[in-house]
């Protein structure tokens, strides 16, 4: 089960990535931030992943959908902490 804790924290990080990305233009940067988030994903609590994926195994993790699966996770997740 996912805590409160593991929650705020990719809250967070996906919510903090997703604001430079979405304003970044620089290829290189958003690369890392894809990166960055590929690398997060694949050790965050599984049961907070799957419930954020919804059965899809490259959430987060495929570059064409890449932003709207950000903004997805921080939407869910926000609704989450804050109702």
């Amino acid at each position: 089960m996912a805590t409160r804790d593991s929650i705020e924290t990719a809250y967070s990080f996906f919510h903090q990535k997703l604001r430079v990305y979405e304003h970044s233009t620089i290829a290189w940067q958003r690369d890392d931030i894809e990166w960055a988030i590929g690398d997060y994903v694949s050790s965050m609590n599984p049961e907070l992943y799957a419930s954020i994926a919804h059965g899809r195994a490259d959430f987060l993790r495929d570059h064409e959908q890449f932003e709207g699966d950000l903004r997805q996770a921080v939407d869910e997740l926000e609704a989450e902490l804050f109702g």
